[in-house]
């Protein structure tokens, strides 16, 4: 009867800790499945403004408050612009002091938490840039999708989707240079975003269904006149443009790719982003496993011929900006695919940016990269 009941406990002990496991896997695993667009992904540091001054903002050191370039700077209630570091401005020791370019809504006071943000504007086209565009509605597979049509003289389309963390706004970045050029511009809101059709699950797929979003913004662009299209892809949104040109049944009609920090492998960036969150090391398999329960997602196919990151499925140049300093996208996958299509793939390395960033660590470099590769392509 002692047997019975001891070996009756160590089953009871090993279903509980089975439970747990699971139950903080799929913990885990929501840095990634649950991401909210526009909000600080995991690791992305909540820093304190200490003082502002006419064009000078103090935050609190850090290395992200230390990167170079532009970006926006984000608070639940504000949004602002800051510009380079002032290193001859006066600081304490534990602050940094960056130009501030503007505050575009609310106020930014002593002791507001803030973080750093690719996204520049906010708003629409009209009101960051003055930029004359149409709200229109793409009919996609789960219903109607949002998206900011910039017209343009050319036939060939841009065709900019934003990734994790981020919104449709991001892609205002590079609406003023892409306009300068002629490019009609086409900025997507997909399944999961503010005024898009969820998922049935609730879920961020991290490309693997999305893309399917940007294959409707494809078909819209085509039934209004592009002639051909330029998929400007950052984070899973890169991933999405890149199985759009291979899998669309029209991708004849994709001229090119420009991808920025581009998703290659959603295991490791679910295990960078669950890692962020400081889930320990020994429950990121957990993590990986409960997103395939929950999603669906095959697993991890570097080498399979299906991959995203195929270099045997590239048909048409394509650009990708990326960085060492990306903890979200390894580089090293980006650099490995470039390696391997020399004669497709230009890769352009990006120092201290973080994900998604590469245009506001070096806005001009950037976009001078960007004029070159798409001058061929116009």
């Amino acid at each position: 009867m002692r047997t019975v009941k001891t070996a009756a406990a160590a089953v009871t002990v090993a279903l509980a800790a089975g439970a747990a496991g699971v139950a903080a896997g799929r913990f885990a695993s929501d840095a990634a499945l649950k991401a909210p667009p526009g909000r600080p992904l995991p690791g992305e540091p909540r820093l304190t403004v200490h003082a502002t001054a006419a064009g000078q903002i103090a935050l609190t050191r850090a290395l992200a408050s230390l990167r170079p370039g532009t970006y926006g700077l984000a608070g639940d209630a504000s949004h602002a612009v800051v510009g380079p570091v002032l290193g001859a401005a006066n600081h304490s020791a534990d602050t940094v002091v960056r130009r501030l370019e503007r505050v575009t809504h609310g106020t930014l006071d002593p002791g507001d938490k803030v973080w750093l943000t690719p996204n520049v504007y906010v708003g629409d086209p009209g009101v960051a840039l003055g930029l004359e565009h149409a709200d229109i509605d793409i009919p996609g597979e789960l219903g109607s999708l949002p998206a900011w049509f910039v017209p343009g003289v050319r036939d060939i389309w841009v065709i900019a989707v934003h990734g994790l963390g981020t919104t449709r706004e991001h892609a205002m970045n590079l609406m003023e240079f892409l306009g300068r050029r002629g490019f009609p511009v086409l900025a997507l809101a997909y399944r999961g975003d503010l005024g898009a059709p969820r998922s049935p699950d609730g879920l961020n797929h991290l490309g693997e269904t999305e893309w399917r979003d940007l294959d409707a913004a494809i078909r819209y662009a085509v039934g209004y006149g592009a002639k051909q299209v330029v998929l400007h892809g950052w984070s899973t949104g890169a991933a999405m443009a890149l199985r759009a040109a291979a899998d669309s049944g029209l991708r004849d009609r994709v001229s090119g790719l420009v991808l920025d920090s581009p998703v290659l492998s959603w295991e490791t960036t679910l295990r960078a982003l669950a890692s962020a969150r400081r889930t320990p090391g020994v429950l990121l398999p957990l993590a990986v496993r409960a997103a395939q329960g929950r999603t669906g997602l095959p697993g991890d196919r570097i080498a399979d011929a299906a991959d995203i990151a195929d270099p045997g499925r590239l048909s048409v140049p394509t650009l990708i900006f990326h960085g060492p300093d990306d903890t979200v996208a390894p580089w090293t996958l980006s650099r490995r695919l470039a390696d391997s299509r020399p004669d497709l793939v230009s890769l352009h390395t990006v120092q201290h940016a973080p994900h998604a960033a590469m245009w506001n660590a070096d806005p001009q470099t950037y976009e001078e990269t960007l004029r070159r590769f798409l001058t061929p392509l116009m």
